[in-house]
């Protein structure tokens, strides 16, 4: 392992990119620690820890929240401006016709998701603020409408940086800028945790911290298998002459990942389970009874730790299964094969081939999704066994660190690996 970091260390151009993300994962936390005036930070922390959902979205903004910083937000705006618009390739021709169009296509696309974005972030500033005004803990001290619009502007402002400074890191080639920038939040909460920790240390709980570890140690095994699992297709390649020299008569392998959406799916859950509660809360002081008393039912039912749960569960498994939808085409695979002379023994090339690959996916997504949704679950079954909150976004935090290390790790490698066959 020593000698591979020496390696990197000694390759100028992966060393400037390390040197680079690491750089911009700092100007990240040091956004993260810029606060909006008009806050009584003290009441806002209360909030958070009596509330699951902003927890949950403190955690992925790096304490962003928790400091109501200028990048409060997170990426969280980008990543819903994300689901929408795979969802509308999926939906519109248009954009299903400029999906296919290659790498222009993807850049028109990712555009689009940009400009989203925007108007996504001033509409969950506002929410968000609105639901710190609307609560019991005095958190907005006199915001006048100036000051309103100016958080609003500002905030906004930091979610289009961090969508910057992602791409920006994307463009390195050592892992998602995004996946980075929420792996970042994450190990940032670390410290405050083990002090915590520390702090409120109690012999009676030695017991539970065992649990946890072994929790923690097994997952991460977990994680580790279901992420580096694959299953390999068989390919033969026709052989074919030309003159007097044979060509192609190869046997190699297509791989199929069994966790082949990688965090992608846990993201937007989260995502997705954040918007009604705040949407709720927003509409919970509403002048019209029955817009008031729907808004609580659903702040109440997004309380109940069952419900919470099964949703949860039910969307990361959605959301495995779409995702793949969106990034795995078999039909296009197949006929890339035949195109090539390739072929999947005892499988006639074509539609029958697709439907195959078909099939082989939906069979692995079986096992893929189980795990992803297990994972982001499991902090909720051990609170209940256990009767302790520790553990309460560990599963989730720990899949997404594990995965977003092994990424960056494989595609370390894949640098070296091309500088070596550059150096014959």
């Amino acid at each position: 392992m020593w000698e591979k970091l020496k390696r990197v260390w000694k390759i100028k151009d992966l060393r400037n990119s390390i040197l680079f993300i690491l750089a911009m994962l700092v100007i990240f936390r040091f956004a993260a620690h810029i606060p909006i005036p008009g806050i009584n930070l003290d009441a806002l922390g209360e909030l958070l820890e009596s509330n699951q959902a902003l927890g949950f979205l403190n955690v992925f903004s790096g304490g962003g929240m928790k400091n109501f910083s200028v990048v409060m937000l997170g990426v969280a705006p980008y990543i819903t401006a994300s689901i929408i618009m795979q969802l509308l390739t999926m939906i519109v021709p248009k954009l299903e016709a400029l999906s296919k169009e290659g790498e222009y296509g993807r850049k028109k696309i990712n555009g689009y998701t940009r400009w989203l974005t925007i108007p996504l972030a001033i509409v969950q500033t506002f929410s968000m603020i609105s639901v710190l005004k609307s609560s019991s803990y005095n958190i907005v001290e006199g915001m006048s409408a100036w000051s309103l619009f100016m958080a609003i502007a500002t905030i906004t402002a930091g979610t289009v940086f961090l969508m910057w400074i992602g791409e920006l890191i994307s463009e390195k080639k050592i892992g998602n800028g995004i996946s980075v920038l929420i792996f970042a939040g994450i190990i940032s909460s670390l410290p405050t945790a083990v002090q915590n920790l520390l702090i409120n240390f109690d012999q009676s709980q030695i017991i539970t911290l065992v649990v946890f570890a072994i929790i923690a140690i097994a997952t991460i095994i977990g994680v580790v298998i279901i992420t580096e699992g694959q299953r390999n297709i068989p390919i033969t390649y026709t052989r074919h002459m030309q003159g007097s020299a044979a060509y192609g008569g190869i046997n190699s392998h297509l791989p199929l990942r069994v966790n082949i959406a990688g965090v992608i799916p846990i993201i937007f859950a989260i995502s997705m389970m954040l918007v009604p509660p705040m949407i709720g809360q927003l509409f919970m002081t509403a002048k019209t009874a029955w817009i008031a008393s729907f808004a609580s039912s659903i702040v109440a039912l997004w309380q109940n730790q069952v419900f919470y749960t099964i949703l949860y569960f039910v969307l990361v498994i959605a959301f495995t299964y779409f995702y793949t939808a969106v990034i795995f085409h078999p039909k296009q695979i197949a006929e890339n094969l035949q195109k090539q002379g390739g072929f999947i023994p005892g499988i006639r090339p074509g539609r029958e081939t697709a439907e195959y690959l078909q099939g082989v996916i939906n069979k692995l997504l079986i096992v893929g999704s189980t795990f992803l949704g297990l994972i982001a679950i499991m902090p909720f079954v051990v609170q209940v066994f256990l009767q302790s909150d520790v553990l309460r976004i560990g599963g989730t935090s720990l899949l997404i660190v594990v995965s977003v290390v092994i990424e960056m790790i494989k595609q370390i490698n894949a640098q070296l690996v091309m500088r070596d066959y550059e150096a014959f």
